[in-house]
């Protein structure tokens, strides 16, 4: 997925733009190999709220790319420009993968690409989604929805949640990791995660969570319960579960199981460790457990995401056998 084309025509929001070209524009450092060759294409110069852009191509060269996102849409009572759906839809067709950012998905409903899936957008406009293409299943509670070659993201951090999602498919945990360090944000959120937390990113300074996740992450080894976190937060395990609510949109066990993945992700990437030693190493305890979870949640064992993750990114990040130096 090396070509990455942003769709941009007049009325779309500058901020989902800006943020998708940040992403895929330039490899952060650290990262070695081939990064994305990113253009823009439009139907001429175009304005993005008070910013003037101008195209790199037109619209017809999206069915070029391997991968088209569709910024957000500023006015949802308007219609998409006709030469922006039918540009979209025949990229879509032509095997192109294509994921909308924010109200984007209004763009890619409007070519037809999300009849009979499921889909999201900002909470604010699920209703009016739903309402005009009723052949699209919409989830307002959701950050992002992956359906292969179709994504869809809710607003603004969202959308950050979704570029950084595609680079976890393209180049693996350990690079998505390393680009979310760039932007400073949290290196994964699941998309089921609810779009409505009160507090996404724990304050270091007054976030009753904020000590206790890095304390966490240290420990995936460890056998933790939800007990030993409350233990540690100095609070029950009621008040807890609140918490983690509250700031995670998720339960304490099922944020503890997503960090133990994401890290066995990592360790299939840039080890050649087995995995029996993996399952120590991330808290599964043996390879039974880590394979069903991961597989649950992955989609495919962890042998077979080694090597389709070491045949579609070439040598390991470490430029050796796989094994850490």
């Amino acid at each position: 997925m090396s070509t990455v084309a942003l769709a941009v025509t007049d009325g779309m929001l500058h901020f989902e733009l800006s943020l998708a070209y940040e992403i895929f524009g330039s490899a952060p450092d650290g990262v070695t190999g081939p990064w994305y060759d990113v253009a823009l294409c439009g139907p001429g110069a175009v304005r993005a709220g008070r910013f003037g852009l101008e195209p790199d191509h037109g619209l017809d060269q999206l069915p070029y790319a391997d991968t088209v996102i569709v910024p957000g849409w500023a006015d949802v009572d308007v219609d998409p420009p006709a030469e922006l759906v039918v540009a979209v839809r025949a990229a879509h067709e032509a095997g192109a993968r294509v994921a909308s950012l924010c109200t984007g998905a209004f763009v890619l409903a409007a070519a037809g690409l999300l009849d009979g899936l499921r889909a999201t957008t900002h909470w604010a406009h699920t209703d009016i989604l739903a309402a005009r293409y009723p052949r699209v299943t919409v989830d307002p509670d959701v950050l992002y929805v992956d359906n292969g070659r179709v994504l869809t993201s809710a607003g603004k951090a969202a959308a950050m949640d979704l570029c950084l999602h595609l680079v976890r498919l393209d180049r693996g945990s350990s690079v998505a990791n390393i680009t979310a360090r760039r932007m400073v944000v949290p290196p994964h959120r699941h998309g089921g995660q609810a779009q409505f937390v009160t507090t996404p990113v724990p304050a270091p300074a007054n976030h009753p969570l904020a000590e206790l996740l890095p304390w966490v992450l240290r420990r995936l080894d460890q056998p933790l319960t939800v007990e030993d976190l409350a233990r540690q937060a100095r609070m029950s395990s009621r008040n807890l579960g609140r918490h983690f609510r509250a700031a995670t949109g998720t339960t304490p066990l099922q944020w503890l199981l997503t960090q133990r993945i994401r890290r066995a992700q990592e360790l299939l990437e840039i080890t050649g460790d087995s995995v029996d030693t993996i399952a120590a190493a991330t808290g599964m305890g043996t390879a039974t457990t880590l394979r069903r979870h991961f597989n649950r949640t992955v989609g495919v064992p962890p042998d077979a995401y080694r090597r389709t993750f070491r045949s579609r990114t070439g040598p390991s990040l470490d430029g050796g056998d796989g094994r850490r130096p």
